[in-house]
């Protein structure tokens, strides 16, 4: 059922969060508690972020590109116990009165949903607690490792009730059902298993920060979002279910922009890299560690010597902002880095990124902006399934402002396997 082998394996089912109402609901002082970068003009972010979800749609079908809200939903449904244990856990984490609960528990499942992620009832004109801004970023909640599910733990408390709502996606709606029977599921909030260290040290471990790149390789990120403790801790769990014989811990500058490691490069082809070239190509800051199923190490100075001794040899490195000062800066700011491939060759940017796209283009690739592949499928002038060496650019007005691309915006859970 699930299965990803790769960063570039065609993309066969993923899921997304569709901008949500609770994002109107931000104040500028909230901004910053919440983790959100600006305030954001929703009603355009949904509009964006409806072309990518139709972008999503025409490449890889509707019915492969899962919704949170409707995922919640139909657990709800489906798992009255499940849901029961979500309510008591969100009200004594937003230290609510537990009286609230019946009021809760007599929701139907679509009033239910919008007010656990929303904080906000509307017939009631109540809100109850903040909103989840970030969950748009779906990448971060859950990372598949071949046929594993990880659920991650978020590093800021901002971020918990996300949390919250992936577990219960993935533990209590029937897509997911036998994830948990066959010890598919690699909890990091199951502190039994996942304890803090001698030294108290939380396991804190982001989904921006794992990449599954083949069957004997996963990269992980050290960053400002994912610790070495929660490193070393994943580390032992995917070496004993077998899962690969390699671990590449990526140590990153603990920074506000870069905070996981696909802000500085993601990979988008066989051979290609897009990468914030200070950090990734020149090693800057920056270093790579390997740790091997059988106890040896191995030790790189930057990530492209790694890249190139380890993984690829042929690894190509196209620079946002074309490598060049202040531009890339810029652009790797505004995820010029941050693309998710949809098959090798076929990955979506943002459109607010020029230098980068002329580094792309250089490379061998189309650029086509979101709304014109929209129209020209529609049209029947392009078949998605014939396209090559093509990036397809969304809009990005407000969505950048989240601080997160594309790759940010998915949560693979199906790839073809390479």
């Amino acid at each position: 059922m699930l299965s990803v082998n790769s960063e570039i394996g065609a993309l066969k089912k993923v899921i997304i969060h569709r901008p949500d109402d609770g994002i109107a609901r931000i104040s500028p002082k909230k901004a910053v508690e919440l983790l959100f970068d600006d305030i954001v003009h929703l009603p355009q972010m949904k509009e964006e972020h409806e072309v990518f979800r139709r972008v999503l749609q025409y490449v890889i079908g509707e019915d492969n590109v899962l919704d949170t809200e409707r995922l919640i939903e139909e657990g709800l449904d489906a798992s009255p116990e499940i849901k029961e244990e979500l309510i008591d856990k969100v009200i004594e984490y937003e230290e609510l009165p537990p009286s609230n609960k019946e009021f809760f528990m007599s929701l139907d499942a679509n009033a239910l949903m919008k007010l656990l992620i929303t904080g906000y009832h509307q017939d009631e004109d109540h809100i109850y607690f903040d909103p989840i801004p970030n969950f748009i970023f779906t990448r971060d909640i859950a990372v598949t490792i071949k046929d594993h599910i990880i659920i991650t733990k978020a590093a800021k408390m901002a971020r918990y009730r996300e949390n919250l709502l992936a577990r219960f996606i993935f533990y209590a709606h029937p897509f997911f059902k036998n994830l948990s029977k066959e010890d598919r599921i690699i909890n990091l909030n199951h502190l039994d298993k996942f304890p803090p260290s001698k030294r108290g040290e939380i396991v804190s471990l982001e989904g921006g920060d794992v990449m599954m790149v083949n069957d004997d390789f996963v990269f992980i990120g050290c960053s400002e979002r994912t610790t070495e403790y929660a490193i070393e801790s994943v580390k032992k769990v995917l070496f004993e279910k077998g899962l690969v014989n390699n671990i590449a811990q990526i140590n990153i500058p603990n920074d506000r922009s870069c905070m996981h490691i696909d802000t500085l490069f993601t990979i988008i082809n066989h051979n290609d890299i897009v990468c914030y070239k200070p950090t990734i190509y020149d090693g800057v800051s920056s270093n790579v560690i390997v740790y091997r199923k059988d106890g040896s190490e191995a030790v790189y100075d930057s990530v492209k010597s790694f890249f190139l001794h380890e993984i690829n040899p042929n690894a190509n490195f196209i620079f946002s902002g074309h490598g060049v000062s202040p531009y890339q800066e810029r652009e790797q700011w505004t995820d010029g880095c941050n693309l998710v491939a949809l098959r090798p060759g076929i990955a979506i940017s943002y459109d607010r990124n020029p230098k980068t796209d002329m580094a792309l283009v250089d490379a061998g690739y189309t650029i086509i902006h979101a709304r014109d592949f929209i129209r020209d499928v529609e049209a029947g002038k392009i078949n998605p399934d014939e396209m090559t060496n093509t990036i397809i650019a969304l809009p990005s007005n407000e969505l950048s402002r989240a601080r997160g691309g594309s790759h940010c915006m998915t949560c693979p859970i199906v790839r073809t396997t390479i």
